[in-house]
């Protein structure tokens, strides 16, 4: 398994028989809605080259669902896309002959062996999810957005080996003190922060979880 940072809260899962992208913003369409939010370093255009079996929408914000990024992807061979509600209804329109998933707290969803399950975000888009999966007997949860709530924890049932958890404290996000309560609760075995860094000057050492990983955007994080 490769795992990449692909900046804010873009992820890539990479096995030899599935690619998994999560909410990848890979273009300037944030600046140029709000000039306050310039990128603080470049996209890495090899990505572009991925081809994706899958890639996750956690929800309707420019930052994870992207169309400027989607097209980069969406003329590629058939892609499932697993989008909450809201991302949904925005992503199907772009066409592509793909297969559009309503993908909503609670739905799992299974692509080439792996099953993905959604569940709650507690996120200013109400639809918005995290996704949970097992690859190579390690489970994994990416929270996608959202803050520190009872029913978020009450959404997981299972032992998370890897969870990935925005620690940038705004925008409806945790901040990194919530980020650490929330893997404590869940008793995560290895925590990495995500969503810093891109439009703030912040490193993710904010985050002292005591088993976590700092990653560097489009690098392979080694877990």
């Amino acid at each position: 398994m490769k795992i990449t940072w692909l900046g804010q809260a873009g992820l890539l899962f990479e096995t030899d028989n599935l690619t998994v992208m999560i909410d990848p913003y890979l273009s300037e369409s944030c600046y140029k809605v709000n000039p306050t939010l310039k990128r603080n370093f470049p996209v890495d255009e090899s990505v572009f080259n991925v081809t994706p079996n899958v890639i996750i929408l956690t929800h309707n914000h420019l930052d994870h669902t992207d169309p400027e990024t989607l097209e980069k992807f969406i003329h590629q061979d058939k892609i499932t896309f697993l989008a909450s509600s809201n991302a949904w209804q925005k992503v199907r329109m772009m066409g592509g002959g793909h297969n559009y998933v309503e993908f909503n707290n609670g739905t799992e969803f299974t692509v080439n062996g792996v099953t993905f399950k959604a569940v709650h975000a507690t996120h200013s888009d109400s639809l918005a999810i995290g996704v949970i999966f097992t690859i190579e007997n390690k489970t994994y949860y990416v929270s996608g957005d959202t803050l520190y709530s009872k029913q978020v924890i009450e959404s997981i049932n299972e032992d998370i080996d890897v969870a990935f958890i925005p620690i940038n404290g705004v925008g409806n996000n945790m901040n990194a003190v919530d980020a650490k309560r929330l893997c404590e609760k869940l008793k995560v075995k290895v925590a990495v922060p995500l969503h810093f860094g891109l439009h703030d000057n912040m490193t993710g050492k904010e985050f002292n979880y005591k088993n976590s990983v700092i990653p560097t955007p489009f690098k392979e994080i080694i877990i």
